[in-house]
């Protein structure tokens, strides 16, 4: 498994998307606590640092258990693959192997129980958002 990010020579190949034990060994998670998050840890895959600041983004996401992120609004497509645990949204409980496609303009605070690692590709950033429902 190659953990450097991708360069225009190679790409990035991460290995092992079905055992996330394994992979919380291998990859270098590091704290997100930007937009309100707690208990969120990041693999970037790419960021915007690479793509321009209002470009797109995409890291595997561990949510710990009892992991929270604040109300955000999404201002361009979001998705997210629920690679083990479950995330919680607003629209229900969500498991692992679902796939979540948040649509511009949408807005979620998503959080988890028992913990989850998800592959999320933002096409652009987030903002903050009065709290849901």
């Amino acid at each position: 498994m190659t953990t450097d990010r991708a360069t225009t020579d190679h790409p990035l190949v991460v290995e092992g998307l079905d055992r996330p034990d394994d992979l919380a060994r291998r990859l270098r998670f590091t704290p997100l606590t930007a937009d309100g998050r707690v208990g969120v840890e990041v693999f970037p895959l790419y960021t915007t640092e690479q793509t321009g600041s209002g470009g797109p983004a995409a890291s595997l996401v561990r949510y710990h258990p009892g992991a929270s992120a604040a109300p955000h609004r999404h201002t361009s497509y979001e998705i997210i693959l629920v690679l083990d645990g479950e995330l919680i949204t607003e629209d229900g409980r969500h498991p692992r192997h679902s796939l979540l496609v948040m649509a511009p303009g949408s807005v979620h605070a998503p959080r988890t129980e028992k913990g989850a690692l998800m592959l999320v590709v933002w096409e652009a950033p987030v903002e903050p958002a009065e709290p849901v429902g």
